[in-house]
């Protein structure tokens, strides 16, 4: 669905990205990490043809998106980490906009609004930040765009409002939908994402499949023998180590794993070769 090959990108003299390549495949939703200022921002502005690579390509659907043809546009939609919303009540938002995006479902509308609490009989500018959030995020899932690209989805919501969000997401994927989150918050998305990609240092560092880091890892209190990483935490550390045959599967520590992976990067990376 999305194809990055060897872009370089820079504001003014700070370079961001140097020869960066990924690609990220329809019916996945991903988790995309980085540390601050590692550019999960401006990937995101890039991939939805806001920014202009320096060098190299991104095509979505095998559109360039350089060029910002109409038909790509009326297929992605970007949840900015800030936002503003007009002056009017939620309907007529909905009548102003929907008709960007010739797949708009408002049957997905009514049921994401539903499964955060709200309804359409609202002021957009009289909504908090939180109620703003969500009140978007209805809005670009009910647009059933092929890319939904969402920029710190969770900040700003409250602990229920978090777990409305995962199952408000979680009923909208389907076979031929990919998501990509963007977030600090990894704890909020952590039974949500099906794939993790880090950047660092201008580059991918790690991009894998959920499945196949737990298959690969184990994650557990404690430091065994074998341990790659160790992170310190109340009641003893969390480690993780290569998974042996006759181990069973922990859950995913998206949080140690993305440690690790900027820490004992070339240890992790070799577990998977």
């Amino acid at each position: 669905m999305i194809l990055i090959k060897d872009i370089k990108f820079s504001y003014s003299k700070h370079e961001v990205f140097d020869n960066l390549s990924l690609t990220f495949e329809e019916g996945k939703i991903y988790g995309l990490l980085g540390l601050n200022g590692a550019g999960k921002s401006t990937l995101l502005y890039l991939m939805s043809g806001l920014l202009f690579p320096d060098a190299g390509s991104i095509k979505f659907n095998d559109y360039d998106m350089t060029k910002r043809n109409p038909n790509a546009l009326a297929n992605l939609f970007l949840v900015p980490e800030e936002f503003e919303l007009p002056k009017v009540k939620f309907e007529k938002y909905v009548k102003l906009y929907a008709p960007f995006y010739p797949n708009f479902s408002r049957e997905t509308f009514d049921r994401c609004l539903e499964g955060f609490g709200m309804n359409a009989d609202v002021r957009l500018d009289k909504l908090s930040m939180g109620q703003k959030k969500k009140a978007f995020m209805c809005f670009a899932l009910a647009a059933n765009t092929s890319l939904l690209i969402m920029d710190e989805p969770t900040n700003g919501l409250d602990i229920p409002s978090k777990s409305q969000f995962r199952q408000v997401v979680s009923s909208c994927m389907n076979d031929t939908r990919t998501i990509i989150i963007s977030t600090h918050q990894v704890r909020d998305v952590e039974n949500l994402i099906d794939h993790i990609t880090i950047i660092n240092d201008k580059k991918c560092v790690f991009d894998r499949s959920v499945a196949d880091i737990t298959d690969r890892l184990s994650f557990a209190v404690g430091k065994p023998d074998n341990a790659i990483f160790t992170q310190d935490s109340f009641g003893g550390g969390i480690s993780v180590s290569p998974r042996q045959g006759s181990d069973d599967e922990t859950p995913l520590n998206i949080e140690v794993l993305f440690n690790a992976v900027l820490s004992e990067g070339d240890k992790i990376s070799n577990l998977f070769a």
